[in-house]
């Protein structure tokens, strides 16, 4: 199996000594209510998950640490990995509801439409 990640350049206004990013694979699809982002992070948990939103920029970083193998290791090839993704949100997205889960590697991060961009229909008296 071919490696799919990719590495994110390090931020200029960081410190010289900064973590490498790898750019986890996201798909994102709109439903009526809200947008869903869907971020695969093998090996990632609850606890190496951090998800923030600072005005209109939302940052996910998910990071895999090295696991102890029982017995004595003859190859390892799995490493500890720091996943980075930024997006820029719009501002049809209800940032006060958005909600995420993580099962099997994969982020599910669901963001609700604001209640003034929905469809609505005008009834006419």
């Amino acid at each position: 199996m071919a490696n799919t990640l990719t590495k994110t350049e390090p931020r200029k206004d960081a410190a010289p000594h900064t973590e490498t990013y790898f750019t986890p694979p996201t798909n994102i699809r709109e439903e009526k209510d809200a947008f869903v982002l869907e971020v695969e992070m093998p090996g990632v948990n609850k606890q190496g998950l951090d998800i923030t939103v600072e005005g209109n920029e939302l940052v996910i970083l998910g990071r895999r640490s090295d696991e102890p193998l029982a017995g004595t290791p003859v190859v390892r090839e799995s490493r500890p990995v720091v996943y980075r993704r930024v997006f820029e949100l719009d501002p049809c997205i209800d940032t006060g509801r958005m909600n995420a889960k993580i099962e099997q590697g994969i982020l599910t991060l669901t963001m609700p439409k604001a209640e003034q961009v929905k469809p609505r229909k005008i009834e006419v008296t």
